[in-house]
Protein backbone atom coordinates (compact mmCIF):
# COMPACT_ATOMS: atom_id res chain seq x y z
CA UNK A 1 0.00 0.00 0.00
CA UNK A 2 2.82 2.32 0.72
CA UNK A 3 4.08 1.71 -2.47
CA UNK A 4 0.94 2.32 -4.40
CA UNK A 5 0.23 5.91 -2.40
CA UNK A 6 3.12 7.34 -3.08
CA UNK A 7 2.47 6.43 -7.07
CA UNK A 8 -0.76 8.09 -7.04
CA UNK A 9 1.19 10.94 -5.39
CA UNK A 10 3.64 11.28 -8.04
CA UNK A 11 0.81 11.03 -10.63
CA UNK A 12 -0.85 13.60 -9.00
CA UNK A 13 1.37 16.71 -10.07
CA UNK A 14 -0.06 19.23 -12.20
CA UNK A 15 2.31 18.60 -15.30
CA UNK A 16 4.10 16.05 -17.22
CA UNK A 17 7.44 17.43 -16.21
CA UNK A 18 6.80 17.38 -12.67
CA UNK A 19 5.44 13.79 -12.69
CA UNK A 20 8.64 12.72 -14.91
CA UNK A 21 10.76 14.28 -12.07
CA UNK A 22 9.49 12.68 -9.37
CA UNK A 23 10.10 9.39 -10.87
CA UNK A 24 13.48 9.94 -11.46
CA UNK A 25 13.90 10.94 -8.06
CA UNK A 26 11.87 7.97 -6.63
CA UNK A 27 14.17 4.60 -8.81
CA UNK A 28 17.05 6.71 -9.23
CA UNK A 29 18.52 5.79 -5.69
CA UNK A 30 17.21 2.34 -6.30
CA UNK A 31 19.21 2.04 -9.72
CA UNK A 32 22.30 3.49 -8.09
CA UNK A 33 22.36 0.98 -5.18
CA UNK A 34 21.84 -1.64 -7.73
CA UNK A 35 24.77 -0.83 -9.56
CA UNK A 36 26.54 -0.46 -6.77
CA UNK A 37 25.73 -3.78 -5.29
CA UNK A 38 26.78 -5.40 -9.23
CA UNK A 39 30.69 -3.34 -8.89
CA UNK A 40 31.42 -4.15 -5.84
CA UNK A 41 29.95 -8.02 -6.58
CA UNK A 42 32.49 -8.04 -9.29
CA UNK A 43 35.56 -7.03 -8.11
CA UNK A 44 35.16 -8.65 -5.02
CA UNK A 45 34.15 -11.68 -3.74
CA UNK A 46 34.73 -13.50 -0.69
CA UNK A 47 36.75 -17.14 -0.33
CA UNK A 48 33.52 -17.95 1.95
CA UNK A 49 31.48 -17.14 -1.55
CA UNK A 50 30.31 -20.54 -3.23
CA UNK A 51 28.77 -19.21 -6.54
CA UNK A 52 28.09 -22.48 -7.86
CA UNK A 53 25.27 -23.42 -5.10
CA UNK A 54 23.70 -20.10 -5.39
CA UNK A 55 22.48 -19.01 -8.56
CA UNK A 56 18.98 -19.05 -10.03
CA UNK A 57 18.55 -21.50 -12.89
CA UNK A 58 15.79 -20.66 -15.57
CA UNK A 59 16.61 -22.77 -18.01
CA UNK A 60 14.23 -24.89 -19.39
CA UNK A 61 14.68 -28.67 -19.00
CA UNK A 62 16.65 -30.52 -21.72
CA UNK A 63 17.37 -33.76 -23.05
CA UNK A 64 20.44 -35.14 -24.29
CA UNK A 65 20.77 -35.46 -27.85
CA UNK A 66 23.36 -35.34 -30.65
CA UNK A 67 22.95 -31.83 -31.70
CA UNK A 68 26.21 -30.86 -33.35
CA UNK A 69 26.41 -31.90 -36.82
CA UNK A 70 29.62 -34.60 -37.29
CA UNK A 71 32.43 -33.31 -39.56
CA UNK A 72 33.97 -35.08 -42.22
CA UNK A 73 36.51 -36.57 -39.69
CA UNK A 74 36.40 -39.46 -38.50
CA UNK A 75 37.20 -40.98 -34.45
CA UNK A 76 39.51 -41.73 -33.00
CA UNK A 77 42.87 -39.63 -33.13
CA UNK A 78 45.77 -40.20 -31.23
CA UNK A 79 49.05 -37.95 -31.84
CA UNK A 80 52.85 -38.42 -30.35
CA UNK A 81 55.68 -36.37 -30.10
CA UNK A 82 56.93 -37.22 -33.14
CA UNK A 83 54.63 -34.96 -35.12
CA UNK A 84 53.36 -38.05 -36.95
CA UNK A 85 49.89 -40.02 -36.44
CA UNK A 86 49.43 -43.38 -34.56
CA UNK A 87 46.52 -45.52 -34.49
CA UNK A 88 45.95 -49.32 -33.69
CA UNK A 89 45.89 -50.06 -37.57
CA UNK A 90 49.56 -48.63 -38.15
CA UNK A 91 48.62 -45.84 -40.39
CA UNK A 92 51.18 -43.18 -40.05
CA UNK A 93 50.09 -40.26 -41.72
CA UNK A 94 53.20 -37.38 -42.48
CA UNK A 95 53.04 -33.65 -41.50
CA UNK A 96 54.08 -31.20 -43.99
CA UNK A 97 54.53 -27.56 -43.86
CA UNK A 98 53.57 -25.92 -46.80
CA UNK A 99 51.88 -22.34 -48.32
CA UNK A 100 48.88 -22.31 -50.64
CA UNK A 101 49.93 -21.83 -54.18
CA UNK A 102 50.24 -18.52 -55.20
CA UNK A 103 49.91 -16.75 -52.04
CA UNK A 104 52.85 -14.28 -52.05
CA UNK A 105 54.51 -16.20 -49.65
CA UNK A 106 57.76 -16.16 -51.23
CA UNK A 107 58.45 -13.17 -48.48
CA UNK A 108 59.02 -15.13 -45.82
CA UNK A 109 62.44 -16.57 -44.84
CA UNK A 110 62.24 -20.40 -45.10
CA UNK A 111 65.12 -20.55 -42.38
CA UNK A 112 64.46 -21.65 -39.02
CA UNK A 113 62.09 -20.60 -36.64
CA UNK A 114 61.87 -17.94 -34.57
CA UNK A 115 60.42 -20.12 -31.89
CA UNK A 116 62.08 -22.63 -30.14
CA UNK A 117 60.30 -24.85 -28.67
CA UNK A 118 56.69 -24.17 -30.65
CA UNK A 119 53.88 -22.91 -28.12
CA UNK A 120 51.26 -24.78 -30.18
CA UNK A 121 52.08 -28.65 -30.70
CA UNK A 122 50.46 -31.64 -31.65
CA UNK A 123 49.29 -32.05 -29.16
CA UNK A 124 47.08 -29.31 -29.30
CA UNK A 125 45.51 -30.66 -32.61
CA UNK A 126 44.68 -33.71 -30.66
CA UNK A 127 42.94 -31.97 -28.02
CA UNK A 128 40.96 -29.98 -30.39
CA UNK A 129 39.95 -32.65 -32.37
CA UNK A 130 39.06 -34.93 -29.59
CA UNK A 131 36.54 -31.69 -29.14
CA UNK A 132 35.32 -31.65 -32.59
CA UNK A 133 34.63 -35.36 -32.77
CA UNK A 134 32.79 -34.94 -28.88
CA UNK A 135 35.52 -37.23 -27.60
CA UNK A 136 37.04 -35.23 -25.26
CA UNK A 137 35.05 -36.53 -22.14
CA UNK A 138 34.35 -33.69 -20.47
CA UNK A 139 30.34 -32.73 -18.92
CA UNK A 140 27.47 -32.03 -20.78
CA UNK A 141 27.06 -29.37 -23.34
CA UNK A 142 24.10 -27.40 -22.88
CA UNK A 143 22.49 -25.56 -25.47
CA UNK A 144 21.34 -22.38 -24.83
CA UNK A 145 20.59 -20.54 -28.32
CA UNK A 146 19.57 -21.22 -31.89
CA UNK A 147 19.40 -18.12 -34.12
CA UNK A 148 19.53 -17.16 -37.74
CA UNK A 149 20.09 -14.30 -40.11
CA UNK A 150 19.49 -14.37 -43.77
CA UNK A 151 23.51 -15.66 -44.96
CA UNK A 152 24.38 -17.28 -41.48
CA UNK A 153 22.57 -19.78 -39.11
CA UNK A 154 24.32 -19.48 -35.42
CA UNK A 155 23.97 -22.43 -32.42
CA UNK A 156 25.67 -22.28 -28.99
CA UNK A 157 26.16 -24.43 -26.01
CA UNK A 158 28.03 -24.23 -22.54
CA UNK A 159 29.27 -26.26 -19.82
CA UNK A 160 30.63 -26.07 -16.15
CA UNK A 161 34.08 -27.91 -15.58
CA UNK A 162 34.84 -28.97 -12.12
CA UNK A 163 37.65 -26.66 -12.60
CA UNK A 164 38.18 -23.93 -14.67
CA UNK A 165 35.85 -21.28 -16.04
CA UNK A 166 32.63 -21.58 -18.07
CA UNK A 167 32.95 -23.28 -21.17
CA UNK A 168 31.31 -22.62 -24.83
CA UNK A 169 30.90 -24.50 -27.75
CA UNK A 170 29.49 -22.42 -31.10
CA UNK A 171 28.20 -23.87 -34.83
CA UNK A 172 28.19 -21.54 -36.90
CA UNK A 173 27.35 -21.81 -40.92
CA UNK A 174 28.18 -18.41 -43.29
CA UNK A 175 26.35 -18.73 -46.98
CA UNK A 176 28.26 -18.10 -49.69
CA UNK A 177 31.83 -18.25 -47.94
CA UNK A 178 34.44 -20.47 -48.04
CA UNK A 179 36.93 -22.48 -45.51
CA UNK A 180 39.97 -20.03 -46.99
CA UNK A 181 38.52 -16.90 -46.31
CA UNK A 182 37.13 -17.68 -42.95
CA UNK A 183 40.60 -18.93 -42.09
CA UNK A 184 42.20 -15.74 -42.89
CA UNK A 185 39.41 -13.34 -41.61
CA UNK A 186 40.11 -14.63 -38.15
CA UNK A 187 43.81 -14.61 -38.50
CA UNK A 188 44.12 -11.45 -39.79
CA UNK A 189 44.85 -8.78 -36.67
CA UNK A 190 45.24 -5.55 -39.25
CA UNK A 191 41.51 -6.05 -40.60
CA UNK A 192 40.31 -7.18 -37.59
CA UNK A 193 40.53 -3.80 -35.60
CA UNK A 194 38.19 -2.08 -38.60
CA UNK A 195 35.60 -3.90 -37.23
CA UNK A 196 36.34 -5.19 -33.83
CA UNK A 197 36.16 -1.80 -31.60
CA UNK A 198 37.21 -4.13 -28.58
CA UNK A 199 40.39 -4.18 -29.95
CA UNK A 200 43.28 -1.67 -29.09
CA UNK A 201 46.01 -2.93 -29.91
CA UNK A 202 47.55 -5.92 -31.51
CA UNK A 203 50.78 -6.89 -32.91
CA UNK A 204 52.70 -10.16 -33.66
CA UNK A 205 55.67 -10.73 -31.16
CA UNK A 206 57.12 -14.24 -32.71
CA UNK A 207 56.26 -16.04 -35.60
CA UNK A 208 57.58 -19.72 -37.06
CA UNK A 209 57.88 -19.48 -41.29
CA UNK A 210 58.11 -22.69 -41.84
CA UNK A 211 54.83 -23.76 -39.56
CA UNK A 212 53.18 -20.71 -39.28
CA UNK A 213 52.95 -20.18 -35.56
CA UNK A 214 52.54 -17.11 -34.01
CA UNK A 215 53.08 -15.61 -30.50
CA UNK A 216 50.61 -12.35 -30.83
CA UNK A 217 49.88 -9.51 -28.29
CA UNK A 218 46.08 -8.23 -28.08
CA UNK A 219 44.45 -5.48 -25.78
CA UNK A 220 41.35 -5.95 -25.77
CA UNK A 221 38.75 -2.73 -24.16
CA UNK A 222 36.14 -3.67 -21.30
CA UNK A 223 33.31 -1.51 -19.63
CA UNK A 224 34.08 2.11 -17.96
CA UNK A 225 33.96 -0.03 -14.68
CA UNK A 226 36.66 -2.85 -15.77
CA UNK A 227 40.22 -2.45 -16.84
CA UNK A 228 41.25 -3.23 -19.83
CA UNK A 229 42.58 -7.34 -20.52
CA UNK A 230 45.88 -8.43 -22.22
CA UNK A 231 45.87 -11.53 -23.82
CA UNK A 232 49.60 -13.01 -25.21
CA UNK A 233 48.56 -16.24 -27.18
CA UNK A 234 49.77 -18.19 -29.59
CA UNK A 235 48.05 -19.75 -32.39
CA UNK A 236 48.69 -22.56 -35.67
CA UNK A 237 46.79 -24.08 -38.23
CA UNK A 238 46.74 -27.49 -39.55
CA UNK A 239 45.06 -28.54 -42.95
CA UNK A 240 43.20 -31.91 -43.83
CA UNK A 241 42.02 -30.99 -47.67
CA UNK A 242 39.86 -28.28 -46.93
CA UNK A 243 39.05 -28.31 -43.58
CA UNK A 244 41.25 -26.53 -41.19
CA UNK A 245 41.53 -26.94 -36.81
CA UNK A 246 42.87 -24.05 -36.10
CA UNK A 247 44.23 -23.64 -32.23
CA UNK A 248 44.35 -20.18 -30.14
CA UNK A 249 46.11 -20.05 -26.47
CA UNK A 250 47.35 -17.99 -24.03
CA UNK A 251 51.33 -18.88 -23.59
CA UNK A 252 53.74 -17.38 -21.25
CA UNK A 253 56.03 -14.98 -22.73
CA UNK A 254 58.57 -13.34 -21.08
CA UNK A 255 59.57 -10.31 -23.49
CA UNK A 256 56.09 -8.30 -22.11
CA UNK A 257 56.22 -7.62 -18.37
CA UNK A 258 53.08 -7.92 -16.83
CA UNK A 259 51.50 -4.61 -15.65
CA UNK A 260 48.72 -4.25 -13.49
CA UNK A 261 46.86 -2.19 -16.00
CA UNK A 262 45.97 -3.56 -18.26
CA UNK A 263 45.25 -7.31 -16.69
CA UNK A 264 46.98 -10.15 -18.42
CA UNK A 265 44.53 -12.93 -18.95
CA UNK A 266 46.46 -16.39 -18.10
CA UNK A 267 43.62 -18.77 -19.04
CA UNK A 268 42.70 -18.45 -22.70
CA UNK A 269 41.38 -20.99 -25.39
CA UNK A 270 40.15 -20.14 -28.55
CA UNK A 271 40.38 -22.37 -30.77
CA UNK A 272 38.32 -23.57 -34.51
CA UNK A 273 37.62 -26.15 -36.99
CA UNK A 274 36.73 -24.94 -40.48
CA UNK A 275 35.00 -26.96 -43.29
CA UNK A 276 32.86 -26.50 -46.34
CA UNK A 277 29.08 -27.55 -46.20
CA UNK A 278 26.18 -28.04 -47.96
CA UNK A 279 24.25 -24.64 -48.57
CA UNK A 280 20.71 -24.12 -47.15
CA UNK A 281 19.64 -23.24 -50.44
CA UNK A 282 19.22 -26.62 -51.41
CA UNK A 283 21.26 -26.86 -54.70
CA UNK A 284 23.48 -29.55 -53.55
CA UNK A 285 26.61 -27.46 -53.62
CA UNK A 286 29.11 -26.83 -50.97
CA UNK A 287 28.99 -23.05 -50.75
CA UNK A 288 28.51 -22.36 -47.25
CA UNK A 289 31.29 -22.67 -44.65
CA UNK A 290 30.54 -24.22 -41.02
CA UNK A 291 32.42 -22.96 -38.19
CA UNK A 292 32.90 -25.02 -34.97
CA UNK A 293 34.47 -22.55 -31.96
CA UNK A 294 35.05 -23.61 -28.76
CA UNK A 295 36.62 -20.99 -26.36
CA UNK A 296 37.05 -20.27 -22.84
CA UNK A 297 38.82 -17.65 -20.87
CA UNK A 298 39.44 -16.58 -16.87
CA UNK A 299 38.83 -12.88 -17.16
CA UNK A 300 39.22 -12.48 -13.29
CA UNK A 301 35.48 -11.69 -12.94
CA UNK A 302 32.97 -13.89 -11.04
CA UNK A 303 31.60 -16.97 -13.11
CA UNK A 304 28.44 -16.35 -12.56
CA UNK A 305 28.47 -12.83 -13.61
CA UNK A 306 30.65 -13.38 -16.79
CA UNK A 307 28.17 -16.47 -18.06
CA UNK A 308 25.25 -13.79 -18.00
CA UNK A 309 27.17 -10.90 -19.34
CA UNK A 310 28.22 -13.63 -22.09
CA UNK A 311 24.45 -14.77 -23.24
CA UNK A 312 23.32 -11.07 -23.29
CA UNK A 313 25.58 -10.02 -25.38
CA UNK A 314 26.30 -13.06 -27.80
CA UNK A 315 24.02 -12.33 -30.69
CA UNK A 316 25.16 -9.07 -31.02
CA UNK A 317 28.78 -10.28 -31.18
CA UNK A 318 27.81 -13.30 -33.70
CA UNK A 319 26.23 -10.44 -35.78
CA UNK A 320 29.21 -8.23 -35.86
CA UNK A 321 31.28 -10.84 -36.78
CA UNK A 322 29.63 -11.71 -39.64
CA UNK A 323 29.06 -7.95 -41.21
CA UNK A 324 32.65 -8.01 -40.10
CA UNK A 325 33.45 -11.14 -42.60
CA UNK A 326 31.26 -9.80 -45.48
CA UNK A 327 33.32 -6.34 -45.46
CA UNK A 328 36.15 -8.61 -45.68
CA UNK A 329 34.78 -10.83 -48.04
CA UNK A 330 34.42 -7.70 -50.09
CA UNK A 331 38.05 -6.33 -49.81
CA UNK A 332 39.56 -9.43 -50.59
CA UNK A 333 37.20 -9.10 -53.84
CA UNK A 334 38.79 -6.15 -54.76
CA UNK A 335 42.55 -7.37 -54.62
CA UNK A 336 43.45 -5.27 -51.52
CA UNK A 337 46.57 -6.44 -50.68
CA UNK A 338 46.72 -9.26 -48.26
CA UNK A 339 47.90 -8.53 -44.55
CA UNK A 340 51.32 -10.31 -43.38
CA UNK A 341 48.49 -12.12 -40.75
CA UNK A 342 46.50 -13.22 -43.07
CA UNK A 343 49.82 -14.58 -45.33
CA UNK A 344 51.04 -16.15 -42.51
CA UNK A 345 47.59 -17.98 -42.19
CA UNK A 346 48.50 -19.85 -45.52
CA UNK A 347 51.74 -21.55 -43.87
CA UNK A 348 50.06 -24.45 -42.10
CA UNK A 349 50.79 -28.21 -41.27
CA UNK A 350 49.33 -30.70 -43.88
CA UNK A 351 47.48 -33.49 -42.79
CA UNK A 352 46.65 -36.72 -45.24
CA UNK A 353 42.83 -36.50 -45.06
CA UNK A 354 42.49 -40.22 -46.26
CA UNK A 355 44.23 -41.27 -43.13
CA UNK A 356 42.12 -39.18 -40.93
CA UNK A 357 39.39 -41.08 -42.13
CA UNK A 358 40.63 -44.64 -41.74
CA UNK A 359 41.39 -44.30 -38.09
CA UNK A 360 39.94 -46.53 -35.70
CA UNK A 361 37.64 -45.07 -32.47
CA UNK A 362 39.95 -44.53 -29.43
CA UNK A 363 38.49 -46.86 -27.26
CA UNK A 364 39.47 -44.58 -23.81
CA UNK A 365 38.05 -41.97 -25.12
CA UNK A 366 34.57 -41.51 -23.63
CA UNK A 367 32.12 -39.58 -25.52
CA UNK A 368 30.52 -36.24 -24.59
CA UNK A 369 26.91 -35.73 -24.57
CA UNK A 370 24.72 -32.89 -25.70
CA UNK A 371 21.72 -31.56 -24.37
CA UNK A 372 19.45 -29.35 -26.72
CA UNK A 373 16.86 -27.73 -24.83
CA UNK A 374 13.24 -27.78 -26.87
CA UNK A 375 12.63 -25.35 -28.90
CA UNK A 376 14.85 -22.07 -29.30
CA UNK A 377 16.24 -20.26 -26.09
CA UNK A 378 18.16 -17.21 -25.99
CA UNK A 379 19.95 -18.27 -23.33
CA UNK A 380 19.27 -18.77 -19.42
CA UNK A 381 19.53 -16.60 -16.63
CA UNK A 382 21.63 -16.89 -13.79
CA UNK A 383 21.70 -14.90 -11.39
CA UNK A 384 23.78 -15.45 -8.07
CA UNK A 385 21.94 -15.18 -5.08
CA UNK A 386 24.44 -13.44 -2.80
CA UNK A 387 23.75 -10.05 -5.72
CA UNK A 388 20.25 -9.52 -5.03
CA UNK A 389 20.73 -10.21 -1.35
CA UNK A 390 22.98 -7.83 -1.21
CA UNK A 391 21.59 -5.33 -3.25
CA UNK A 392 18.07 -5.41 -1.16
CA UNK A 393 20.61 -4.78 1.48
CA UNK A 394 22.15 -1.98 -0.24
CA UNK A 395 18.73 -0.08 -0.73
CA UNK A 396 17.41 -0.96 2.61
CA UNK A 397 20.52 1.22 3.79
CA UNK A 398 20.10 3.77 1.66
CA UNK A 399 16.68 4.30 1.69
CA UNK A 400 16.46 4.21 5.50
CA UNK A 401 14.48 6.96 5.40
CA UNK A 402 12.57 6.81 2.00
CA UNK A 403 9.30 5.75 1.18
CA UNK A 404 9.58 2.27 0.78
CA UNK A 405 10.39 -0.20 3.83
CA UNK A 406 12.35 -2.32 4.86
CA UNK A 407 10.27 -5.39 5.08
CA UNK A 408 9.39 -4.67 1.29
CA UNK A 409 12.46 -4.57 -0.01
CA UNK A 410 13.11 -8.09 1.83
CA UNK A 411 9.99 -9.67 0.55
CA UNK A 412 10.65 -8.59 -3.04
CA UNK A 413 13.92 -9.89 -3.12
CA UNK A 414 13.24 -13.22 -1.21
CA UNK A 415 10.35 -13.85 -4.00
CA UNK A 416 12.97 -12.81 -6.71
CA UNK A 417 14.71 -15.35 -5.41
CA UNK A 418 12.32 -18.28 -5.60
CA UNK A 419 11.74 -17.57 -9.51
CA UNK A 420 14.09 -19.99 -10.37
CA UNK A 421 12.04 -22.88 -8.41
CA UNK A 422 8.85 -22.59 -10.68
CA UNK A 423 10.25 -21.38 -13.63
CA UNK A 424 8.21 -22.94 -16.85
CA UNK A 425 9.77 -23.40 -20.46
CA UNK A 426 9.03 -20.74 -22.46
CA UNK A 427 6.82 -21.04 -25.30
Amino acid sequence: MVLAEAFMQILERPTIGAVFVEIIMFLGPVWIAFLFGIIVGWIWKPKWATWKNCKFDFSAPSSPTAALVPSSTSNGLELNQSHKFHSSKGHTPSFGSYADSGSEIEQFDSGPSQLDPLPITDEDLDHLWHLVERKDGGPPWKHVMDRSAPNMSYQAWQRDPENGPPQYCSRTVYEDATPELLRDFFWDDEFRVKWDDMIVHAETIEECPTTGTMVVHWVRKFPFFCSDREYIFGRRIWESGRSYYCVTKAVPCSTIPRKDKPRRVDVYYSSWFIQAVESRKGNGQLTACEVLLFHHEDMGIPWEIAKFGVRQGMWGTVRKIERGLRSYQKSRASNTKISHCALMAQVNTKVDPECLKSMDGDEESSGTQVQVAPGKSEGNINIPKLLIIGGALLVACTLDRGIIPKALLFNVARKFGNIGKRATPRA
